[in-house]
């Protein structure tokens, strides 16, 4: 198997667990290089913790995955190989704009020419060129979130993780967003989206997972789930992603769902 044969992200097992809870169970999946993956759920589903084990910044309980084609456990090999934005992106609020990316790229030991030349060219593309040299702690919530996002992405990364993106964009940065990231997949970057808003996810992923209770309850293409919905032809992600975590929680309910390790 070749290095392009390698998907982005694999996980068999991933589990994560805070004493008696059980954040995250037994997670498996695989996500393919050059994807867009839509990762959805209810609040405390467990989507950021899994993006977190993802990204190295938490150990899983249990399982394994592999990101880019290294196991999670190593750190060193996997974070070269991502780009991660937070749903709260860390920026230093007494750097401007400029700054903040300029510091990105040096501890991603970029070259400088091309450095600068890429975070111009994300700046002008975000619309922060004239900001660019304010302190961010001046800037509004869209403004860092765009920031947030640059920084991401700025070493071109093999996996963006991108939790909540669009989350204080105007109608206008959003487009701009969403643009961007078709664009990152065109380029064969691996981007794995968590987000709220179904319409950016129903555009733009290849694939979409959909976590409940920590476990995960349907994956397919847009389309294969929308025909879930029972709702005729007036079929939608919105219908399908409520069906599927309501079905969840009645088996859990009923008490059919499969138990989760304690």
């Amino acid at each position: 198997m070749t290095s392009a044969d390698v998907p982005a992200i694999e996980t068999d097992g991933l589990t994560k667990r805070y004493g008696e809870t059980t954040a995250v169970s037994s997670l498996t999946m695989t996500v393919d290089r050059g994807t867009v993956y839509g990762f959805l759920g209810p609040n405390g589903a467990g989507k950021t913790t899994t993006m977190r084990m993802l990204t190295t910044l938490t150990n899983p309980t249990a399982g394994t995955a592999r990101v880019a084609g290294h196991p999670i456990t190593d750190r060193e090999a996997v974070t070269p190989n991502i780009g991660y934005l937070p749903e709260e992106p860390p920026v230093y609020d007494e750097l401007t704009g400029r700054e903040q990316l300029e510091y990105a790229a040096g501890l991603r030991e970029l070259p400088e020419d091309a450095a600068a030349e890429r975070i111009e060219s994300l700046l002008e593309r975000f619309d922060l060129l004239e900001d660019a040299d304010r302190r961010i702690e001046d800037y509004s919530k869209g403004m860092r979130q765009k920031v947030g996002v640059i920084q991401a992405v700025l070493h071109e990364p093999a996996v963006a993780f991108l939790d909540e993106p669009t989350s204080g964009l105007d109608p206008r940065a959003a487009r701009t967003m969403r643009e961007t990231i078709a664009d990152l997949a065109d380029r064969e970057m691996t981007v794995f989206l968590s987000t709220h808003i179904l319409p950016v996810v129903d555009e733009l992923a290849d694939e979409i997972g959909v976590l409940h209770r920590g476990e995960l309850v349907a994956e397919g293409d847009p389309e294969t789930l929308k025909s879930r919905a029972e709702t005729g032809d007036a079929r939608s992600l919105e219908d399908a992603f409520l069906e599927v975590t309501r079905d969840a929680s009645d088996a859990d309910a009923a008490g059919l769902a499969e138990p989760r390790p304690e």
